[in-house]
């Protein structure tokens, strides 16, 4: 038995009628709140530098500081005296006699160390290189900071604009659906042509929500590593532009053996050591405590002594021999730890340079406006397809092949931007005062 034809009509209606009701419902279910706050629109360098200017946690990094320059002036600071005082009664009596006379007895002294020679110096010098550290510390918090802040406001960018691409496509299916569920279908090539619309319509509708929730997570990162509360509605401008100009990798390697905060950390650090051991042998030398006094006695006559005492100890036992041994360790692990940075930051250097030239030789084979003609060659398979010029195989693929290669284009740049930041925080300097050597 057949079914009527305005039935099995009926039917595709309310079916298409129902999956535009549910791609609808998916949208509202999977797409991030919207909020009712108009967004601040930021550019990336100035999200980068509000990051770098408010991220809470540089906050730790300035107290470091301060605990160093307390710690060096500590280190510069004498021991201080120390007073001493006697009181006491003194009687003077004949040999198997009585009394003569008895008063008191009473003395008082000023007691100060004096260091070796050199020792103060040498922990001021120790002071000062963990000075040093912190400050290098936060240089290079700011430095990974700054990289990681551009990358999410690139990456929301770029998510951005996939977001906003899959949301043309799709409502350009959703666009067509409502206009071929106007028609009534003869035929199955016609309806196997909805089908193919409706499946399509669904898939980028997930698309399309992935997208987004890609953009929302970015901007929660952003907000949080600019101490702003997580749901701030913030919006993004600018494109992903990689300049096409990166330094050679000999140049590279020089100016990190010089300036990569990395490597500076580690060979202050084996400065730092170098003193250690100095102090470490500084101190087999005692301290030598000079302590004036001033004593006076009254009994059967009247006494006054002054004088100057002075105390040492005697390196006999203890000639610090162990504290130097483990300086000395120290610094062949500080050494070890010089020549493994070293190498890391090669390695490093050499994997991003090459990944950055791998992404520059991809993206010099594209056409300038590649983008563009993209999106056009979708918007004219849409329009030839209403007209029936197009099969629908073609028209689904163009605007799928249209996503891909905007995406495939959009994550090439966002790379290459990335491995940019990579070396930069590595070499301690902007890539672009490099190029002109």
């Amino acid at each position: 038995m057949k079914t009527p034809k305005s039935l099995r009509c009926f039917a595709s209606h309310v079916l298409i009628g129902s999956l535009l009701g549910a791609t609808t419902a998916l949208t509202a279910a999977e797409s991030p709140a919207v909020s009712t706050h108009i967004p601040q629109t930021l550019t990336v360098d100035a999200v980068v530098e509000e990051v770098v200017r408010q991220n809470p946690e540089i906050d730790f990094y300035r107290a470091e500081i301060t605990a160093a320059k307390a710690g060096r002036r500590t280190a510069a600071q004498w021991n201080n005296p120390e007073v001493s005082a006697d009181l006491g009664s003194k009687r003077v009596w004949e040999r198997g006699g009585p009394a003569i006379g008895d008063g008191p007895a009473w003395s008082v002294s000023v007691a100060q160390t004096f260091e070796y020679r050199g020792r103060i110096a040498l922990r001021k010098a120790i002071a000062n290189r963990q000075v040093e550290l912190a400050e290098l510390g936060l240089a290079q918090f700011q430095a990974a900071l700054a990289a990681r802040a551009r990358a999410k406001a690139q990456l929301a960018l770029a998510a951005q604009q996939k977001a906003d691409a899959t949301h043309e496509v799709m409502q350009r299916f959703r666009s067509l659906l409502e206009t071929l569920v106007q028609r009534e279908p003869t035929g199955v090539t016609p309806l196997l042509d909805q089908r193919i619309i409706e499946a399509n319509t669904v898939t980028l509708q997930r698309r399309a929500a992935q997208a987004g929730r890609e953009l929302q997570g970015a901007l929660l990162e952003l907000n949080q590593l600019r101490g702003a509360p997580a749901a701030s509605p913030l919006r993004l401008t600018g494109s992903l532009l990689v300049p096409t100009n990166a330094p050679a990798l000999s140049i590279l390697l020089d100016v990190a053996a010089t300036n990569s905060f990395e490597l500076r950390m580690r060979q202050t650090e084996l400065a730092q050591q170098g003193f250690q051991v100095s102090l470490a042998r500084n101190e087999r030398y005692p301290s030598v405590t000079l302590a004036p006094f001033y004593a006076s006695e009254k009994a059967n006559d009247e006494q006054r002594i002054v004088g100057v005492g002075m105390s040492l100890p005697l390196p006999l036992w203890n000639q610090n021999k162990g504290n130097i041994e483990a300086a000395e360790a120290r610094v062949q692990q500080a050494e070890a730890s010089v020549r493994a940075a070293q190498r890391d930051v090669e390695r490093r250097l050499t994997d991003h340079t090459l990944a950055l030239q791998t992404q520059l030789e991809e993206m010099a084979q594209w056409r300038p406006d590649a983008q563009a003609q993209f999106r056009e060659a979708a918007e004219l398979a849409d329009r030839h397809f209403r007209l029936g010029a197009v099969p629908v195989t073609t028209y689904v693929e163009m605007q799928l092949k249209y996503l891909d290669a905007l995406e495939s284009l959009l994550a090439t740049r966002h790379e290459a931007l990335e491995h940019r930041q990579q070396l930069e925080v590595i070499v301690g300097q902007s890539l672009d005062s490099l190029t002109s050597r």
